[in-house]
């Protein structure tokens, strides 16, 4: 039973979960309530620690470190090298997306189509709390893969001035590209794309959340596979 706020361990998950560098550094990152412990050993992911209060570490301690608003019963820390790293078909490619509930979400959309995750430089951390959170522990079954290693053709989804999604061919392996909401993405980016692509909206609003952007691009995808599949 840890009973001390200096033991090595609550200072090792003190530090992955408020330090990006150091979960870098390390190779390692905390992840802290039952149901992504739960999600990682699904994934037949072992933790390197668990810690579970009132078992192995004082309630008390455990809960200074928690980044929630109720603190959770039970922190794993993992080998980031032990996520899924193997290819897949389909992909999201994320530019520039910083803000960690969207990633966190676009994780588990890519989990719920059986796609991929592509990140750019300027991304949230993945491996950051509030990013885990909002995966819902999609990060032990989604594979993260290089920017490079994206597949197939590549199609750019953009705000205005392309053709609508449902017109643009998307058979075989692809990768949608998508942008920050503000910024979008690169002309360089568009410009090296296999297609275009725009999201038709008959409503006022002008776009829409990066995260509704990758799931309708994702369905899109799903629903002719499906088709081609019943042909």
């Amino acid at each position: 039973m840890i009973t001390s706020a200096s033991n090595p361990t609550l200072k090792l998950v003190r530090r992955l979960l408020a330090q990006k560098r150091k979960r870098e550094e390390l190779g390692l990152f905390a992840v802290e309530g039952d149901d992504l412990v739960a999600a990682a050993a699904g994934a037949g992911i072992e933790p390197v620690e668990l810690l579970v209060a009132g078992e192995s570490v004082e309630p008390a301690l455990l809960a200074a470190l928690s980044t929630l608003p109720h603190p959770a019963r039970v922190v794993g820390v993992y080998r980031s090298e032990d996520l899924p790293r193997e290819p897949r078909e389909t992909a999201l490619a994320l530019w520039r997306v910083a803000d960690p509930g969207n990633l966190g979400t676009l994780l588990r959309i890519a989990d719920g189509f059986g796609a991929a995750i592509a990140l750019s430089p300027g991304c949230a951390d993945p491996l950051g709390p509030k990013a885990l959170r909002a995966s819902v522990g999609a990060i032990f079954r989604v594979p993260l893969v290089g920017w490079g290693e994206a597949p197939g053709e590549r199609v750019a989804l953009v705000a205005h001035g392309a053709p609508p999604l449902h017109d643009v061919p998307i058979s075989g392996p692809v990768t949608f590209l998508l942008g920050a909401e503000r910024e979008g993405l690169p002309a360089e980016l568009v410009a090296d794309s296999n297609y275009l692509a725009t999201i038709p909206l008959p409503g006022a609003a002008e776009s829409l959340n990066v995260a509704v952007a990758g799931a309708i691009a994702l369905y899109e995808r799903a629903r002719r596979e499906s088709a081609a599949d019943s042909n």
